[in-house]
């Protein structure tokens, strides 16, 4: 816009006097950015409609717009925009983001006022500039390379912004003045290890330890931010600190050895501790316990999970304890006490050398029912849709090895009863099932009659109907499913994980009457789910007043005694003999459905014939 335009324009509208720079910078070829539509260019000022013509990359081409509109609407962007650069100079800009990432993020905030923005501000930037998808995987990596990079500042703390430093600060310094500064001890003993590590490098830092170990170690002796793992990676930190300065080690309080002894739990004390320290913790358990650290380990292995399941097999293998560990997990075994992250270690290595010794013989039926339990188990502990890394193993081995090979020595009978337990296992999904019972059936063909036995209990007929009932009725059922599937079931798993720690399932009575009180469960709740699918819910208003219908009070007189009787027909499910509701579905009922008054019907009831005339009709709702 020129300078003659921009004056009318403010004569015509005076609150754009405050705007006059914005308005003086829309000249043609300027870059802009439509809060909505995203960059566009202005191509011209259009004197006689008033408008400014702009180019948007959605088409737009051309697009008329008020400068009112636009003071309001439209940011106007400096050529040394980065966003202005990428669109006169892409190819630089790519290449700066391939080669240089860094270098584009001080570019970004070297044009901003205080040249600092937020992590929101630089992803927006950075959408209008490499683009929605591109930017965010660009984003998360170029981060990682921003925390070394000495020209800026980044920030800790979510909503603290990116800063471009007047001066770049060595990223070592930066570590340095941040541990000096928190006062948080888990943050500090995390600080620590990362400056001893840099201290190999750089002298400044070598010479700062002295006091860095002794701000470390009243860290370290703090009891209430810090819980037991954290203290003890603390004080692994400090004497390593320690050691490098050529400090008395033994004379730094608290010890490793002191903590330890002071757990009541070493199991969970493993899980506080960083996976890079697992092997010195247990190295700190023999030194600890020297007389009982095989039981210990033991103990731990069996409690374990994750890379500390793997750690304890390889601990105690280095410590020559191979027979021990083999006649330890057979034990286990046979009680019925292998946990999923062990079994899973067993199943990944059973055909590793190193191990081979120590899983030899374990690769039987009865393991494979310790799986299917852990599986189950695992199902029922676990919220929502988590995925059980057990079940996935079984899955997702090539051609179902593992199966094939648990069921090696297995008999018809324990192969059926394995069939069983994995059709009725919560922990896979329907199509899991069906491809581990493949690897059943190809072994032992008859295992296709209980799934198809299986099939036919819960797949509904084709040609079934739909059931009329009433809302109260159907809110019975629904009460019914809910406990059914929030407390009945699961207490029932709950009673065969109990029966199963008991031992030798063939001669385990309660083992036996909890499995069949869940196959009486879980068909019941096949019934309720296949009823509820048909159910279709009536007020019963529709019933006709001249012919018999659902929903109908039809007055009887029995033909032998000539007595007379009046029911009530309702729904499918609400049947109920002592105030003489009958459920459509009865046989006097089908017999009645259509009939007039006068209509003769004749009903066999027990192998006795009765004969029924109808009466008189009405209709159930107008009688309540």
């Amino acid at each position: 816009m020129n300078k003659e335009a921009i004056e009318l324009l403010i004569q015509k509208h005076p609150r754009l006097k405050k705007n006059r720079a914005k308005l003086e910078a829309m000249q043609p070829g300027t870059y802009c950015i439509h809060r909505s539509w995203g960059m566009g260019i202005i191509k011209a000022y259009d004197e006689q409609s008033g408008r400014m013509l702009i180019d948007f990359p959605d088409g737009r081409t051309g697009h008329a717009m008020d400068p009112v509109f636009c003071v309001d609407k439209l940011d106007v962007l400096d050529k040394d925009d980065i966003r202005v650069k990428a669109q006169v100079n892409p190819t630089r800009i790519k290449a700066l983001a391939k080669d240089n990432p860094a270098d584009l993020i001080v570019e970004i905030l070297q044009q901003l006022p205080d040249q600092s923005a937020s992590e929101t501000e630089i992803e927006l930037t950075l959408a209008r500039t490499l683009g929605q998808e591109g930017s965010k995987k660009w984003w998360t990596a170029t981060k990682k390379l921003l925390v070394k990079d000495p020209r800026i500042a980044v920030p800790t703390k979510r909503n603290a912004p990116f800063v471009l430093r007047d001066e770049p600060v060595k990223a070592e310094d930066e570590v340095l003045d941040e541990f000096f500064e928190t006062k948080a001890p888990k943050k500090k003993i995390n600080l620590a290890s990362k400056l001893l590590a840099l201290s190999v490098k750089h002298e400044d830092i070598k010479e700062a330890l002295p006091n860095i170990l002794k701000e470390l170690a009243v860290s370290v002796a703090e009891t209430k931010q810090l819980n037991m793992g954290e203290r003890l990676y603390g004080i692994w930190v400090r004497n390593d600190l320690a050691r490098f300065i050529h400090e008395d080690v033994e004379s730094l309080e608290p010890t490793s050895a002191t903590l330890v002894r002071s757990s009541d739990d070493l199991s969970t004390l493993a899980e506080m501790i960083p996976a890079t320290h697992f092997a010195r913790y247990l190295d700190l358990i023999t030194r600890v316990y020297p007389e009982d650290w095989q039981r210990i380990s033991l103990d731990l292995l069996k409690n374990s999970s994750g890379k500390f399941t793997a750690e304890c097999f390889q601990f105690l293998m280095e410590r020559d304890c191979e027979e021990l560990l083999s006649a330890t997990l057979q034990r286990w075994l046979l009680e019925q006490n292998l946990k999923a992250p062990v079994l899973v270690w067993i199943l990944k290595n059973r055909n590793s050398r190193k191990y081979a010794k120590a899983v030899r013989g374990l690769m039987t039926p009865r393991l494979l029912s310790a799986v299917f339990f852990a599986i189950d188990y695992e199902a029922l502990q676990s919220a929502g849709n988590r995925r059980i890394p057990l079940a996935d193993l079984l899955v997702e081995e090539k051609g179902g090895g593992v199966i094939e090979e648990l069921l090696a020595d297995a008999d018809k009978e324990t192969a059926h009863d394995l069939a069983t337990t994995l059709l009725l296992n919560q922990g896979f999904e329907d199509l899991s099932k069906k491809f581990l019972l493949a690897r059943f059936i190809k072994m032992f063909p008859s295992v296709q009659n209980i799934v198809d036995g299986e099939a036919n209990e819960q797949a509904p007929a084709a040609n079934e109907e739909a059931l009329i009932v009433s809302q109260s009725s159907l809110d019975i059922r629904k009460k019914e499913y809910e406990h059914l599937i929030s407390v009945r079931i699961p207490k029932n798993k709950e009673d065969i994980a109990e029966a199963r720690a008991h031992g030798d399932l063939r001669e385990n009575a309660e083992y036996k009457m909890a499995r069949q009180e869940q196959d009486l469960l879980l068909a019941r709740k096949a019934e309720l789910e296949r009823d509820m699918g048909r159910a279709r819910v009536t007020d019963f208003a529709d019933a006709p007043n001249s012919i018999v219908g659902v929903g109908s009070v039809v007055e009887l007189e029995a033909n032998s005694t000539k007595e007379r009787v009046t029911y009530s027909i309702l729904g499918a499910w609400d049947g109920d003999p002592d105030r003489n509701i009958l459920s459509y579905q009865t046989p006097l009922a089908r017999a009645l459905i259509s009939a007039k008054v006068g209509d003769k019907v004749s009903v066999d009831i027990e192998g006795h014939q009765e004969g029924w005339k109808v009466r008189s009709i009405k209709r159930w709702v107008d009688k309540v």
